[in-house]
């Protein structure tokens, strides 16, 4: 049995760890600082709450961003069922996690294609993982994949032309 300082050092180890990863994820799927804090802080507290026994940091790393994306899945039913003001409005685009064209392109895709772009490309997840991760079948990730692509070759279009010609 472990002891309530036993627990203690291990999510602070936890936190530690993956903080700034679970903060990402949330980021990226709610495009809201003060919401993904939120979540993140709520990932943490389930962690606490549930504690899992995982095989590996692999095996949890892939549950905290499942728990993670799961509860921007909620809040986003939340905020659609119950409509505010949009607060991503007065962010300006440089206060936005990331800068430079190409994150600024990602952040504007629809949310189903800025996490499958998110977890394949800035955390280095497989197809296969995502479709596990996010419930779905592996070509319908593949498919959200190249949807995103094709997105941001058009957003981009231009972007990165070489003026000395």
């Amino acid at each position: 049995m472990q002891t309530t300082n036993d627990v203690g050092v291990y999510i602070s180890s936890v936190v530690d760890k993956y903080s700034d990863m679970v903060y990402r994820t949330a980021y990226h799927a709610l495009c809201d600082r003060s919401y993904a804090e939120d979540i993140a802080q709520e990932v943490f507290l389930k962690l606490m709450r549930v504690l899992p026994d995982f095989e590996s940091d692999e095996h949890e790393k892939a549950w905290l961003i499942k728990v993670t994306l799961n509860m921007c899945k909620t809040y986003n039913r939340k905020v659609y069922s119950h409509p505010t003001e949009e607060l991503t409005d007065n962010i300006t685009k440089t206060e936005r996690f990331g800068q430079g064209p190409v994150m600024e392109a990602v952040m504007e895709l629809p949310e189903k294609y800025r996490t499958a772009v998110y977890l394949h490309y800035f955390e280095g997840y497989k197809v296969s993982e995502i479709a596990e991760m996010l419930g779905k079948n592996q070509n319908t990730v593949s498919s959200l994949l190249l949807r995103a692509r094709k997105q941001l070759r058009t957003m981009l279009e231009g972007e990165f032309d070489d003026d000395d010609k």
